[in-house]
């Protein structure tokens, strides 16, 4: 029978027969051992050393060295306890199981050896046998309350509700009233429905401490999680006398009041919990965070949510995530300026935050504040280098600021580091292939956009882009206008995808079709001010033999901004120059 192969992975399993190895063991000739004394030699070497590999944590060479014991001697009971709890520690239930039946059957006053049967039957869960191992253990050693107590929540496990609240009734004859009782007789109630029950439990420790206001808490949960509003709110209210700025017990009545729409009492329990530092400030962001999902259904709860955030910055002044919070209020409500403040905020008292940087980050790049970007990205890339978005804005800000070679770098960092996040490696490509092609890197830019269209082939920009790219180098066309007509069909109404695939047009010598799709383009007032469009215009009028028109719109070109070397000559010389 092989044993230990699939579960620890060791070479020669447990068999308590023969294992055929060219390995020289400390069993390898047990066969040949008859005298009684080496037999006791080697085994007892072999039982200190597995206790050994056993405290330095070397788990699976202590399960072989007492399963090579038990070769030489299987009368110990000791050695199967041993790889009993050897076998929990790797987690195998059932082997543990086996072991410690066959010591708890070999010596059954041993109190430990039951202790690892009781430990392994419920690690195989069968309760209902640890409750009985441990009934057992009680009687045997009546002075032992953990051995009833472990009984009862076995029974409880077990599903045996009935049984496992007599045990806990008779533990507490011997023990007097002690909470942890309490509580687990109360929530063995509470799972029966016999909430009066239950808070009789409770009670029980009110009378024996009536200071104690954790109790009265304790009652009022359980009638407030069983919807018994008029009790909850009786033991709150009591709790407010003992303790005025208890802040569970006035969110608990803050929540009552709005569900009955009296928004004045709402408030005024609300804000003295609020106002409570004592109140942990985890808490109060637990409370204010649903705001933030609200708030894209219901406009009004930005000012109800913006009202709690300050509340909390008023009461935990020096606190990072009381800014953050409420700059998360103002980013989802589009307020950036706000936003922006509150991050920097947040940032100034606590700049170990990925999260706030990479908000700031994103605010940043919205707003088109490239060199605050650029500044923030640097921090994040020195500070979390394992990162993939700090180096992915540091490759946008570098970009727009036409430091193409720093982009690229940062790009190429950000793919390494990877993303999980398709549209974010798409974007990276898309921006590499980019920045290849204004450095005249066209080979890598090519692959660059290849790679974008693979995680994303219906991303209308990378279509657009790549094949204006390719148009402008005059490369295949034929792809360039199927790419750019897909951009059509994905975004029909785009001037400047009209206007990309008009040039295509023109590049394949389809002036009538270029001079149709570039005066669509020109129906959006945006096109008719992009002197890059105006002179695309001109160069088609002018192979349609249109001369004085092209004229026209290479001047309307050079009027709105257009200063190349190119259209100057066209205007100058009165024709198309292809350079």
């Amino acid at each position: 029978m092989r044993v230990l192969i699939t579960v620890i992975g060791l070479g020669c399993a447990l068999t308590w027969g023969a294992c055929s190895s060219t390995k020289h063991t400390a069993t390898g000739n047990v066969r040949a051992i008859k005298d009684p004394t080496i037999i006791q030699q080697r085994s007892d070497s072999l039982f200190f050393a597995a206790q050994r590999s056993k405290m330095l944590g070397d788990y699976k060479t202590a399960i072989t060295q007492f399963s090579d014991y038990l070769r030489l001697n299987r009368q110990n009971p000791t050695v199967f306890y041993e790889l009993s709890r050897l076998f929990m520690e790797v987690n195998n239930p059932s082997y543990a199981l086996g072991f410690a039946r066959r010591a708890a059957a070999m010596d059954t006053t041993n109190r430990w050896f039951q202790l690892a049967l009781a430990d392994a039957l419920g690690m195989n869960q069968m309760f209902d046998s640890a409750a009985v191992v441990y009934d057992r253990l009680s009687r045997q050693y009546p002075e032992s309350e953990d051995y009833l107590f472990n009984k009862a929540m076995l029974l409880s496990k077990a599903g045996k509700t009935d049984e496992a609240l007599a045990v806990f009734d008779k533990l507490e004859e011997k023990t007097g009233i002690v909470e942890e009782l309490v509580y687990q007789k109360q929530r063995l109630l509470l799972k029966q429905s016999k909430v009066e029950e239950a808070a009789a439990e409770i009670r029980k420790l009110i009378d024996q401490n009536p200071a104690e206001v954790r109790y009265y808490q304790l009652l009022a949960d359980v009638y407030d999680a069983n919807d018994r509003v008029k009790e909850a709110t009786g033991i709150y209210d009591t709790i407010l006398t003992k303790d005025p700025n208890n802040a569970r017990s006035l969110i608990a009545l803050a929540n009552y009041a709005k569900q009955r729409g009296d928004s004045t009492v709402y408030w005024e329990y609300l804000t003295k919990a609020f106002a409570n530092p004592d109140y942990s400030i985890d808490e109060k962001v637990a409370f204010v965070y649903p705001y933030l999902q609200m708030m894209t259904l219901d406009s009004t709860k930005l000012k109800e949510g913006l009202q709690l955030t300050r509340l909390v910055i008023r009461a935990h002044p020096t606190e990072a995530k009381a800014y953050a919070l409420e700059a998360d209020m103002y980013s989802q409500a589009d307020m950036l300026d706000s936003a922006l403040n509150d991050y920097n905020k947040a940032i100034s008292l606590d700049s170990t935050r990925f999260s706030v940087w990479y908000q700031l980050m994103w605010i940043y790049s919205r707003k088109d504040e490239t060199k605050e970007l650029l500044k923030a990205s640097n921090v994040v890339t020195q500070r979390f280098p394992e990162e993939f978005m700090g180096f992915y804005f540091k490759g946008v800000a570098t970009y727009m600021l036409q430091q193409f070679p720093d982009a690229i770098s940062s790009l190429n960092k950000a793919l390494t580091l990877g993303s999980g996040d398709k549209r974010f490696m798409g974007d990276v490509y898309s921006l590499l292939g980019d920045s290849y092609h204004a450095l005249g890197q066209h080979q890598q830019s090519d692959s660059s956009y290849e790679r974008a269209l693979i995680l994303r082939p219906d991303d209308a920009m990378v279509l657009n882009n790549y094949s204006y790219y390719l148009s402008m180098r005059g490369e295949q066309l034929e792809k360039a206008a199927q790419m750019s007509h897909h951009s059509l069909e994905l975004q029909p109404g785009s001037a400047t995808y009209m206007d990309t695939y008009a040039w295509i047009l023109f590049r394949q010598g389809k002036y009538e079709d270029a001079k149709e799709w570039i005066e669509k383009a020109l129906q959006d007032p945006e096109a008719q001010k992009d002197p890059s469009v105006l002179e695309h215009y001109g160069d088609i009028l002018f192979n349609l033999k249109d001369v004085a028109k092209a004229l026209e719109y290479w001047q309307r070109a050079k009027e709105k901004g257009a200063s190349s070397v190119g259209l100057a000559r066209k205007i100058a010389e009165k024709r198309y120059i292809d350079l």
